[in-house]
């Protein structure tokens, strides 16, 4: 058993121009909590910066002078410039917060509202992890890193450059050995980052991979049990984890190997601003203030190297997660309105498919030729083999994809010079597996119509057939149906499905499939729901049970993506072709299936 799909190997680019525009361009709608982000770091900076040459001077002037008076002005400008310096650090504090959750909600916002207009052919080709994945993790990395990466590199640039410019008032000779230590603590930073980002990639990578596992051995639990196949799916994830435990532990070597190497390269050259900054002070070019101060700036500048280096190996990620987000917002809906379209009253009129073709992929046709004509108020049935086209047959009429030659026209207009919306939003739709929304039983028919109101929507369960068991609940039209209505039985959720489609009033009704998973009893519950539904109305009608279609005004039989025969029930079973072959054999499997209940021995009577 697979448990990962390979959708999307990592890809990890480089931060080119295109990709940086796109990003600043982020910050733009907020630029005034950028600016003053910027200034408060800047002055939280310079501040500490400053501080330590204050204490050179406390040193200097104060101890070592001997004067009190020097030591208490030193202490009171202290204490006036970290009292400034605390109200920077809360002001950046609180406008990278705010900036961070700006951009959060601005991304995931446009994400969110452009996965609204793609067609239903990207969500058919695209994992929903995938997409998941791009609304959650991508977009908190993409997001830490425009805020509080952006602290921390405008932190370290900072600190170096203040330090540097204080190192060079103090002494210019050591702040120049300081300067070219720099190049090399640099690479050796970058080159430690980036090894250790290869194998956390590798363990996120093997991470997705168990993801996977988790994910399809909760949902599939019963199959496994039900196939005792416990034992190959622990081996298959202990394959897993072992490659995740190596790349975790590659990557947690070199992590704790970085710092000590950071540290002797930082010790070798302390050692030599001492041993200089020493000699210095022997011939009296230097004071003891003015090396301690050294190393505290010293100090301050290896961390913030290693806070480069950290963000620069966030950044190569990072700019994979902008790559895969700008890939989503750039994605083109498959079928979008022409430039100029025509303006729809209704969809009422008779539709006619002319000569449709149609291919998810080239070379490996759907829908070959089919033409057939509908009168206003028709219901159509669509029947035929598994795979034979039936259901992509409707998904072209609700437009969810168009021909790949041919047209479909509707009132004499080809419907692809109508407005996506007037299409769609005059379709009332029930499925084979119907979808509920968590919330109540009220919550999921208003969904057809947002503005009904409470006595609306109890008139359309009852029309539908879905009041009496609705009202037997203990909380009534407000029961909660469970996440994707796994509270209620299929039966169930198909009445309130039928109850929302009425409560659209649809001018066109499509059932596919509707029937085929319920128990007599409720097929005709179902059944009078749909007769409700589709009175007065053209409707299209795909099902397995023969049964339901029989009154249908045409029916077609679906085989390799053509219409292999068309006509009504009477004429078809008159014909004795395909159609009466599937209604014939449909039957004797009824009745026998009847005869085995009624040959049924009687249970023994006990004494």
């Amino acid at each position: 058993m697979s448990t990962y799909n390979e959708f999307e190997e990592e890809q990890y680019g480089k931060l080119n121009a295109h990709i940086f525009g796109r990003l600043v361009a982020l910050l733009k709608p907020h630029w005034k909590y950028a600016v003053g982000f910027l200034l408060c770091i800047s002055m939280v900076s310079a501040i500490d910066s400053y501080t330590t040459f204050l204490s050179k001077r406390i040193i200097d002037e104060g101890i070592i002078a001997g004067s009190r008076e020097a030591i208490v002005q030193t202490i009171i400008l202290y204490g006036s410039v970290i009292l400034l310096q605390a109200l920077g650090a809360f002001g950046f504090i609180y406008l990278v917060g705010i900036l961070a959750e700006r951009v959060r909600y601005d991304l995931r916002k446009k994400m969110f509202n452009h996965l609204q207009k793609l067609s239903l052919s990207y969500f058919s080709e695209t994992p929903v992890g995938w997409i998941m994945s791009r609304l959650t993790s991508d977009t908190e990395r993409l997001s830490d890193l425009m805020t509080w990466g952006i602290l921390d590199i405008t932190w370290a640039v900072i600190n170096i450059s203040t330090a540097g410019i204080f190192m060079f008032i103090i002494n210019p000779n050591l702040a120049v050995i300081v300067f070219i230590m720099l190049p090399i603590l640099i690479i050796v930073a970058i080159q430690f980052r980036t090894r250790i980002l290869y194998h956390y990639r590798r363990s996120r990578k093997m991470n997705s991979k168990i993801t996977g596992a988790f994910n399809e051995g909760i949902s599939g639990v019963r199959v496994i049990k039900a196939l005792s196949r416990e034992d190959s799916n622990l081996g298959e994830f202990a394959v897993l984890t072992e490659g995740m435990y190596d790349a975790s532990f590659r990557a947690a070597w070199l992590s704790a190997l970085f710092l000590p190497t950071v540290q002797v390269i930082s010790a070798f050259g302390l050692g030599i601003v001492l041993w200089r900054g020493g000699m210095q002070v022997q011939i009296g070019n230097m004071t003891i203030g003015g090396i301690q101060a050294f190393v505290s700036y010293i100090t301050f500048i290896m961390w913030p190297i290693q806070d480069i280096a950290r963000v620069y190996a966030q950044m190569q990620n990072a700019v994979a997660s902008a790559e895969r987000i700008f890939g989503l917002i750039d994605t083109e809906p498959s079928v979008k309105n022409r430039l100029i379209t025509v303006e729809t009253e209704n969809i009422e009129g008779d539709i006619r498919f002319e000569n449709v073709h149609f291919y998810y992929e080239e070379d490996d046709p759907v829908i070959k030729n089919l033409n057939f004509e509908v009168k206003h108020g028709d219901m159509v049935a669509l029947v035929g083999p598994t795979g034979g086209g039936k259901s992509t047959i409707v998904n072209l009429l609700c437009r969810f994809y168009e021909p790949t030659q041919g047209t479909i026209y509707i009132n004499d207009v080809d419907y692809q010079d109508m407005k996506l919306e007037d299409i769609q939003s005059r379709i009332g739709v029930v499925l084979q597996t119907p979808h509920l929304f968590s919330g109540s039983i009220r919550d999921n028919i208003r969904y057809g119509r947002l503005t009904a109101t409470d006595e609306e929507i109890e008139e359309a369960a009852k029309l539908a057939g879905a009041h009496d068991f609705i009202m037997k609940f203990e909380k009534g039209y407000d029961q909660d149906v469970g996440e994707g209505g796994n509270l209620l039985s299929v039966g169930q959720k198909q009445l309130i499905s039928i109850a929302r489609a009425l409560l659209a009033e649809p001018e066109l009704f499509i059932m596919d499939e509707a029937t085929s998973s319920v128990d007599t009893l409720t097929e005709a519950l179902i059944q009078q729901g749909m007769d409700r539904l589709m009175e007065g109305r053209t409707s299209f009608v795909i099902a397995h049970r023969l049964s339901t279609i029989k009154r249908a005004d045409k029916i077609l039989v679906i085989e390799d993506g053509q219409i292999a025969e068309m006509g009504t029930h009477r004429e078809l079973i008159l014909k004795k072709g395909k159609y009466y072959k599937l209604y014939t054999q449909q039957f004797r499997q009824e009745l026998e299936a009847q005869y085995d209940v009624l040959n049924q021995p009687e249970p023994a009577q006990a004494n």
